[in-house]
């Protein structure tokens, strides 16, 4: 679950991996246009210690964090509603979650997601997360790598302390695409009180499947590409309750009263190998999934339309909107 597309174009592995210097570039001319507090957000807090940041008086905001929870300083963008700054108003929140080898400004730069909000009534919080699985993992060789406490225990209250949100069951949504779409699967059930919403976009829902080969996925991509040969879950021996804790089809009753998107590709592409395996796994786990919620008799809305892996803008927007319509209004 680690290639992105650009409304239907893929950017490649390669592309993303030699596009690193672009991406540090860009964050330290975030650094430089850093300028008086817009936002009022400039306080640090709940572990986090603000080592650079941008408040430049425009809707998307940046930060930078020093915390102990991960060994190099992760960074937010904090999308705002036009008008924040003098509306006076409190918001709901959307925490929008990268996919795998990706970043904080991947739904910014590739996703336009500046666009894909306008004139919407929301805060949305698109947080690192390297391709560490949205989890504090078993074992890393390469420092603290704690992405779930960095994202539940330390930004989200940071974010309610420090925005004008709504800081309850009502006012929060989590969504995500490939990875993050497991990730905020898995936060909705594990932190049941905090996300009235879930939505996740070509992300897996079933670890266990076909001899948990998403499990396995996850502990290869994050051994590559994160934790220096450590695992999310364990190997060759699973962490067997974690597994259990983090995996969406084994916590059916922690999506009751909840909305909830599921949205995955039905047509292999002819080209890309890598792209019809992530795919085709991605809608198993989600069929399997709804099945489930089904004999539950848990609503949930779903989309299955052609296509591979890739972020798709028209049913995000459809997803924005049904999220709108579950969450608390601004006033």
């Amino acid at each position: 679950m680690h290639e992105v597309r650009n409304g239907g174009r893929q950017v490649s592995r390669r592309r993303l991996l030699t596009g690193s210097a672009g991406f540090a570039a860009a964050g330290a001319l975030a650094g430089a246009l850093s300028g008086p507090s817009m936002a009022g957000a400039a306080s640090d807090g709940h572990g986090l210690r603000i080592v650079d940041r941008n408040e430049n008086g425009g809707r998307l905001q940046y930060y930078r964090f020093a915390t102990d929870a991960i060994q190099w300083d992760p960074a937010v963008n904090v999308l705002l509603p036009d008008g924040y700054q003098t509306s006076g108003k409190r918001y709901p929140v959307l925490y929008l979650l990268h996919g795998g080898n990706a970043d904080f400004r991947t739904f910014h730069l590739q996703d336009n997601i500046i666009d894909l909000t306008a004139g919407r009534e929301l805060i949305v919080v698109m947080p690192d997360a390297s391709t560490g699985w949205y989890s504090n993992p078993v074992s890393s060789n390469t420092g603290p790598r704690n992405w779930e406490t960095f994202h539940i225990a330390q930004l989200l209250p940071w974010i309610e302390a420090n925005f004008r949100t709504y800081a309850e069951y009502d006012g929060r949504a989590v969504a995500g695409f490939s990875m993050g779409g497991f990730g905020a699967l898995k936060y909705a059930a594990k932190y049941y009180g905090h996300f009235c919403s879930v939505s996740s976009h070509s992300g897996p829902a079933s670890l266990r499947r076909d001899f948990g080969l998403v499990v396995h996925w996850a502990n290869a991509t994050s051994a590559a590409m994160d934790l220096g040969g450590g695992t999310v879950y364990g190997a060759p021996q699973w962490d067997e309750a974690r597994v259990r804790a983090d995996n969406p089809l084994q916590r059916i009753d922690s999506y009751h009263h909840k909305r909830i998107f599921l949205a995955a590709g039905t047509s292999p592409d002819p080209v890309n190998w890598f792209d019809t395996v992530n795919e085709t796994q991605v809608l198993a786990g989600q069929r399997e999934f709804r099945a489930a919620l089904g004999q539950a008799g848990i609503p949930h809305e779903w989309r299955e339309v052609p296509g591979g892996h890739y972020f798709r803008h028209e049913l995000f927007v459809q997803d924005l909107a049904g999220m709108l319509g579950r969450l608390r209004r601004a006033a």
